[in-house]
C-alpha cells in the first residue's frame, strides 16, 4: 500500500512526540515539574501541574499607605493603653465591692477618695505621658472593659458636675467622654488588635 499524505503527517507527528518525550526524560535532576492526569467530573482527562508560588510586589497606593499608617498608629496605642483599661476594670470592681451595702454618702466619698489617692500615686506619672490620641483609645478600651463610658464612670463616682467639667475639657481636645465602643462597626480594627494583645499576653476580657 502506497503511503498517503495523511500517513506521512501522522508518522512525522509520532516521531516529533517521541523526540520530545526522550528529551524530557534526559533532563537533569533540576527538572522538578511534574504533569499529572486530572479527570474532570465529565470524565475527560486533562494534564495538570502544580507550579511553585510566586510573590508579586507592587507599590502601595495612597489609600493603602494611609490605611496602614493609621493601623500602625492604632496598634501602638492599643498596646500602650490596654493594660490601663484592664487595671481600670479591676479597680472599679474593687471599689464597687467596698461600696456594696454602704449607704452613707460621707463613707462612700471617703472610700472613693482613698482609692483615688492610691490610683494617682500608682498611675498619674504614666498617664500624663499619653498623647491625646492614646487618651481617646484608652477611653474606648475602658468602655470595652467596664461596659460604661468615661462620662458615666465619673458621674457615678465623682458626681454630675465633675463629669460635666471633664466632658468640657475633652471637647476642647477634640474628644468625647461619652464615645461608645462598637467592636463590629467603627472599632472593628481596634477589636482585632485587642484580641491579638490578649492572645499574646494572656489577658482576659
Amino acid at each position: 500500500m502506497q503511503p498517503t499524505r495523511k500517513h506521512i503527517i501522522c508518522l512525522v507527528l509520532f516521531i516529533f512526540a517521541a523526540s520530545i518525550t526522550i528529551t524530557a526524560q534526559q533532563r537533569g535532576p533540576l527538572d522538578t515539574m511534574r504533569v499529572h492526569a486530572y479527570i474532570t467530573p465529565e470524565g475527560d482527562t486533562i494534564p495538570e501541574s502544580i507550579l511553585p508560588p510566586v510573590e508579586v510586589y507592587a507599590k502601595l497606593t495612597g489609600h493603602w499607605k494611609n490605611y496602614w499608617a493609621d493601623w500602625t498608629r492604632l496598634r501602638n496605642a492599643v498596646y500602650v493603653t490596654y493594660p490601663y483599661a484592664i487595671a481600670a476594670s479591676r479597680i472599679m470592681n474593687e471599689v464597687n465591692a467596698k461600696l456594696n451595702g454602704v449607704t452613707d454618702s460621707k463613707k462612700r466619698k471617703a472610700i472613693i477618695k482613698s482609692r483615688e489617692k492610691e490610683l494617682k500615686k500608682e498611675f498619674a506619672d504614666q498617664l500624663v505621658k499619653l498623647s491625646v490620641y492614646q487618651g481617646k483609645v484608652l477611653m474606648k478600651l475602658i468602655n470595652r472593659q467596664t461596659g460604661n463610658n468615661c462620662y458615666e464612670i465619673i458621674s457615678e463616682y465623682k458626681g454630675f458636675f465633675n463629669a460635666a467639667f471633664w466632658q468640657t475639657i475633652a471637647f476642647v481636645f477634640g474628644s468625647n467622654l461619652k464615645q461608645p465602643y462598637n467592636p463590629t462597626g467603627d472599632d472593628a480594627d481596634m477589636e482585632k488588635i485587642v484580641k491579638d494583645v490578649e492572645k499574646m499576653y494572656g489577658y482576659k476580657s
